[in-house]
């Protein structure tokens, strides 16, 4: 099974919460679902320090302080995906940093769950949960 790691970097704006989703590029992704930023891990690179390097590689954003909301498996292929998420300055505007993505923005949460890829979804309902969670105990 390949392994994958990216980041979900997310803000709060007026009780809003904001995720920061890539499009892959191309004219055969044209229809193709958002993600997160991600990429394969080289040799002997951690999972957190790959999804870093990757987010960084594509949107140009540096990624701070990062907490696991742990994988999930692609149903339609073997690949498993792990997640690192991590709060976002308000002031960051990402950028198509490579040719593998043609948008990187931030999207509000309920916007990014429809246009998500299906199996990643999952990382927007952990994050709400945590971010929830963290409020109730504030």
């Amino acid at each position: 099974m390949k392994h994958s790691a990216g980041t979900l970097l997310y803000r709060k704006q007026e009780n809003e919460i904001f995720v920061l989703l890539v499009h892959p590029s191309g004219n055969y992704n044209r229809k193709a679902p958002w993600g997160i930023p991600k990429g394969l891990p080289d040799e002997g690179e951690e999972l957190e320090a790959a999804a870093r390097r990757e987010t960084l590689e594509e949107t140009g954003l540096i990624a701070g302080d990062l907490i696991e909301l742990g994988f999930v498996d692609y149903t339609k292929s073997r690949k498993r995906i792990f997640c690192f998420a991590g709060l976002a300055a308000a002031d960051w505007t990402p950028t198509c940093a490579s040719w593998e993505i043609d948008k990187a923005e931030f999207l509000s949460l309920d916007n990014a769950k429809e246009i998500i890829h299906d199996d990643q979804r999952e990382f927007l309902i952990r994050l709400e949960m945590l971010l929830n969670s963290a409020g109730a105990n504030a």
